[in-house]
């Protein structure tokens, strides 16, 4: 059930201003219009990795913009592209210098701007207790001494529904992708992808994929001259996707694509993958009948 602001929460923001952290997904959209919902000035900020899909940027800039007012969008020093292609590697789950590096820099340097005109800020963020455990650890508000905002989660205890709800009954579309099928609509795709949204990319957007692939193929140069000029010798080549094992094996974008098609254990191709609900998940349309072809 979506609880309306409470009197403590209200008291908690007294004489502070919310930075609403946006990004085009169901949960930060649901958290900006909630605060419409409950008359809580907010600034939408959108930290912009030059990542995205392309329907997400045209979503935040027409859909979005309409249903929440003006986003600001806040730019890197270098996009995805670039930044990999300058440091000559991807990042991984130890060196996970994407995040940094495009969302929390721009936000940091954002919220220090504010500062420095008297606005003293709360960064809002579209987090749920139920998306993994580590979430569900997390506080409502949390102070980072190396952040210039207290960080603050008003859908901490929401459930998915509680966030389709939202959306819908204020009449605002979802970004498309989720009606396409993803599951996610962040980075297009993330490191960490899994199986499942791995696969949603390579049959919906391979263009993706072979951008991917060149990119692996300059880094690895850059790879290999660095390590030339130092004499050493790389040990393999790096890749978009390492081995979550924890042997750190790097694997080529192509091969990735094929274990997505797989089943279980990845052996055997996947024939009758289940295909993702689309639109039916958000109650914008019906499956059709059992026996019934679209």
């Amino acid at each position: 059930m979506i609880e309306p602001v409470t009197q403590a929460q209200l008291d908690y923001l007294k004489g502070r201003h919310v930075a609403c952290s946006v990004s085009g997904g169901k949960d930060s959209t649901a958290m900006a219009l909630w605060m419409i919902e409950n008359e809580i000035p907010f600034t939408s900020i959108f930290a912009d990795t030059k990542w995205e899909q392309d329907i997400t940027y045209e979503y935040i800039r027409g859909e979005l913009t309409r249903a929440i007012g003006p986003i600001v969008e806040l730019q890197p020093k270098r996009g995805m592209v670039e930044l990999v292609q300058h440091k000559g590697m991807f990042p991984s789950r130890l060196r996970r210098f994407c995040t940094s590096e495009l969302k929390v820099k721009p936000i940091i340097k954002y919220l220090e701007d504010q500062l420095d005109l008297g606005i003293d800020c709360v960064n809002a963020v579209g987090v749920r207790a139920g998306e993994s455990e580590a979430r569900s650890k997390l506080s409502e508000f949390e102070w980072n001494k190396d952040f210039p905002a207290e960080t603050w989660r008003p859908l901490l205890r929401w459930t998915e529904q509680d966030v389709i709800d939202m959306i819908l009954r204020h009449g605002v579309m979802p970004n498309p992708l989720y009606l396409k099928g993803a599951s996610r609509v962040g980075c297009w795709p993330c490191i960490f992808s899994r199986k499942s949204e791995l696969r949603f990319i390579a049959e919906n957007d391979p263009d993706r994929i072979d951008l991917i692939e060149l990119i692996e193929g300059k880094v690895a140069v850059a790879a290999r001259a660095r390590a030339d000029a130092k004499g050493q010798v790389l040990p393999r080549d790096p890749t978009f996707f390492q081995s979550r094992s924890g042997t750190g094996a790097c694997i080529p974008i192509r091969e990735m694509v094929q274990w997505s098609k797989t089943t279980r254990g990845g052996k055997q191709y996947d024939m009758f993958a289940e295909q993702p609900e689309g639109c039916a998940r958000w109650g914008l349309c019906e499956s059709a009948p059992e026996g019934e072809d679209d």
